[in-house]
């Protein structure tokens, strides 16, 4: 996208009257609120953890309020690795790494047997944040920042709960380095799992949800506009898939990533770190892992109970893939009616050049030769756009609302020897009051939906005016709502209700 300003967006992409008036609402009300109490510059460490409620009167969700009550459990850390806002960083572990050394006689595993016997029975999961290692971290009111790389081992319990049974806060095993474990004390293994929540933020904000679906949505919408005409097939399947992208992002560039944005002033991956961290993960994304059938099959999660993104991901997949399927095979009845089509092999080409960079080893196709391989890339397009979107972003109040689970920057080093935390250090470490009320702001702003999202499954009749097309719209959109109904269902009977891939809010688009 090249828009110098916001006036130089195409008319079409830009939000509508109501959309940005909501938008700019929003944000204006909770700046002014921090205003009014004080906390917009404020540099003071928080006295009592409970103070945190105070710093906005109306903004709480039922999730957020469950995670204030629960964000110290052990078990409530390892669900958030299945059914939190980032499920893309657990994976079966079947052999510790080299420079994580936890051995049998520190880790507790609920009366089973060795930790080399259950990772043979695939009980031992890994999360390994590696990919924050050597970033300088930001400077914030004149403070360096800490930024750590942790590895976390947690382990899949008789009663099928996950939890964490070490964490490792530094990729290199050292003395000062040491291995952290439940049976630690109150404040060591609290702390510890502040840290691994803080790097979390990170990797969650600026891979999994900037990179991997605005910034690619972005590639996907810009080439969609620049090479495919109004009346082509692909422009009606995909269009309404770009609805407000271009809009939110060029946002996203002037509010939270810019110079002067968000991640500069409060997060510890502000600046040349937040460069440095996307050009690295831009560098390691694979077409497979963009797919989740393949992604969740490579990260060996198949049978993990209790998997809800999982389930309602894999099933939204199957519904929008034979909806697909179908749309595209009444076009394109031959292989070779793809491969003649110059529109999508331009389109395809400018996503490989100007979204992958040229880089064959992701995995994304430079052309389309079969009608198979443009199904299955159209497919993750929409997925990424709508479903993979919505898993990532619609939670992030619900679990970032309260800051001690989700801090943006922590501003004390890790502990380097056992039983020096304390309550007061930990409060020290957590970020002020500032940086904390400014975070909680904006990412209030970032899940606040609009009065006119538009859904999954809406789309206008005017693209698509032959029978079977219709016909094919009809079918999908009677599927996501049998899919609805099946996870609402599921929910009521479940202590936390997984929502967020249910396609009654799952929008069509990244729109905010």
């Amino acid at each position: 996208m090249k828009a110098e300003s916001f006036d130089h967006l195409p008319h079409a992409a830009k939000f509508s009257y109501r959309h940005y008036g909501e938008f700019a609402y929003t944000l204006g009300t909770g700046l002014v609120e921090m205003k009014l109490k004080g906390l917009s510059n404020s540099k003071e460490t928080w006295a009592d953890i409970e103070d945190i409620n105070g710093v906005f009167w109306f903004k709480r969700t039922e999730m957020s309020a469950y995670v204030q009550k629960h964000w110290k459990e052990d078990a409530f850390f390892g669900y958030q690795y299945l059914n939190g806002v980032n499920p893309m960083m657990i994976r079966r572990c079947s052999a510790l790494p080299e420079n994580f050394p936890v051995t049998d006689v520190k880790v507790s595993l609920s009366g089973r047997c060795s930790l080399t016997c259950e990772m043979k029975e695939g009980n031992i999961f890994l999360c390994d944040y590696k990919s924050l290692d050597g970033l300088t971290p930001n400077t914030i009111h004149g403070k360096e920042q800490y930024l750590m790389a942790p590895l976390v081992l947690l382990h899949k319990t008789p009663d099928k709960k996950l939890m964490p049974i070490a964490i490792q806060l530094k990729q290199i095993p050292a003395d000062d380095n040491p291995i952290f474990y439940p049976t630690d004390s109150e404040y060591d293994w609290l702390t510890a799992k502040i840290f691994v929540r803080g790097a979390d933020f990170h990797e969650h904000e600026l891979n999994v949800h900037l990179l991997r679906t605005h910034l690619l949505a972005e590639v996907f919408a810009v080439s969609l506009h620049r090479n495919v005409p109004e009346k082509h097939p692909l422009y009606k399947l995909l269009v309404h898939h770009t609805h407000y992208t271009l809009n939110i992002n060029y946002l996203a560039r002037e509010l939270l990533i810019s110079g002067t944005g968000f991640f500069k002033h409060f997060a510890a991956s502000g600046g040349d770190a937040m460069k440095r961290y996307l050009e690295g993960s831009l560098a390691s994304l694979t077409y497979s892992s963009l797919c989740i059938p393949e992604d969740i099959a490579e990260r060996g999660l198949k049978d993990v109970p209790n998997f809800y993104y999982r389930d309602d991901g894999l099933k939204l997949w199957d519904i929008i893939h034979r909806f697909v399927k179908g749309m595209l095979s009444f076009y394109y009845r031959t292989d070779a009616m793809v491969q003649s089509d110059t529109l999508v092999q331009k389109w395809i080409l400018d996503i490989f050049e100007h979204g992958f960079l040229s880089q064959a080893e992701t995995g994304i196709p430079q052309s389309f030769t079969t009608v198979k391989d443009l199904v299955k890339f159209v497919t993750m397009v929409i997925f990424t756009c709508s479903a993979q979107h919505s898993a990532v972003n619609t939670g992030q109040f619900d679990y970032g609302g309260w800051m001690p689970n989700t801090p943006t920057t922590l501003r004390l080093p890790p502990p380097t020897t056992k039983g020096t935390t304390s309550e007061a250090r930990m409060l020290q470490t957590l970020p002020d009051q500032g940086t904390t009320a400014n975070g909680m702001a904006v990412i209030w702003l970032l899940s606040k939906p609009s009065s006119d999202s538009v859904f999954l499954g809406q789309y206008d009749n005017d693209h698509f005016s032959e029978e079977i097309p219709c016909q094919l719209m009809k079918l999908f959109q009677q599927e996501l709502q049998v899919l609805s109904t099946q996870i609402k269902i599921r929910n009521k009977n479940l202590e936390v209700p997984y929502t967020y891939l249910d396609p009654d809010v799952v929008e069509n688009s990244v729109s905010l």
